[in-house]
């Protein structure tokens, strides 16, 4: 497959991840219900995230993704954005297709 093509697939799988991580966060984090929050928004730094709900994001990305997220991953950096947990999903889905 040439990488073009591949790349494009890697672009629209983060999307999709994104997208889905984003609709949760939205749904389920009360605080963010009036405002604008962007995908490179820290969660923690705007203190929008309790640690009851930094769980639930770890339970939901390991159930919606099928993926198990190992402790060394489990980190403030790891789940404090959008894009962050995009790009985790990103990596963990890669490493175990390997």
């Amino acid at each position: 497959m040439p990488s073009e093509a591949l790349t494009d697939m890697q672009n629209g799988a983060a999307a999709d991840t994104a997208a889905t991580i984003r609709n949760y966060v939205r749904a389920n984090m009360s605080a963010l219900r009036d405002v604008e929050l962007r995908d490179d928004d820290n969660f923690f730094e705007k203190g929008f995230v309790t640690s009851v709900f930094a769980m639930q994001m770890l339970d939901f990305i390991e159930s919606t993704f099928g993926i198990e997220v190992p402790d060394d991953r489990i980190t403030l950096q790891n789940f404090s954005s959008i894009d962050s947990m995009t790009r985790m999903v990103g990596e963990l889905k890669h490493a175990a297709a390997e």
